[in-house]
């Protein structure tokens, strides 16, 4: 390998690289975390990765014009937790007759 990172390389695979990677302390601190937010093994937990852009038009494959697709990580990217079963989506609820009270006038006034 000559400074190239393929994604197909499995660099985080080796029990060596995780335990440098990731002290024993900050896996107990998670541990507590998750005690304390009342986690469960069972539940459906997700690691995703947080300040990133993907490039949107369509480039030469450069370094100033990448391929659509690519995605940039940040240098402040981060790591997010999430755990979906505790995460639930409530649909709004519209307005019963009568209950819309806006602050302001729902017609527009002319000016002469």
């Amino acid at each position: 390998m000559l400074g190239k990172l393929d994604p197909e390389e499995r660099v985080m695979s080796e029990p060596e690289v995780y335990s440098r990677f990731l002290e024993l302390s900050q896996v107990s601190e998670l541990k507590e975390l998750f005690e304390k937010f009342g986690w469960e093994a069972s539940d459906d937990i997700v690691v995703e990765i947080g300040g990133t852009s993907i490039y949107e038009i369509e480039g030469a494959g450069t370094k100033w014009a990448p391929v659509k697709g690519t995605r940039k990580y940040n240098k402040d990217a981060f790591i997010v937790i999430k755990n979906l079963d505790r995460n639930p989506t409530v649909s709004s609820e519209p307005f019963g007759e009568g209950e819309f009270k806006p602050a302001h006038s729902l017609i527009e006034q002319k000016s002469d």
